[in-house]
């Protein structure tokens, strides 16, 4: 499983109201710290809300950076957040 299907399948558990896209980037940050652009390095995230409720943008970005821990810790360098 690569990193994209690991966080997918970590996210989409907590965040079942939204949908969800993770898309890498790697490639545009190539030679970056050495990064080859090839290693699922910079992951964007945009979930998209399905219906009306309310939520707070600072709390997502604090749940998700902290369920992706681990994945910092394996070679994840930059995450992109984006809410709609």
């Amino acid at each position: 499983m690569n990193r994209k299907q690991r966080i997918d399948k970590i996210l989409s558990k907590k965040f079942n109201n939204f949908l969800l896209e993770i898309i890498d980037n790697s490639n545009l940050h190539k030679g970056h710290n050495g990064i080859s652009g090839n290693d699922e390095t910079h992951i964007k995230i945009i979930l998209t809300k399905k219906d009306n409720i309310s939520f707070n943008r600072l709390n997502i970005h604090r749940v998700i950076n902290s369920l992706l821990d681990a994945e910092f810790k394996n070679g994840l360098h930059s995450l992109e957040i984006k809410i709609i």
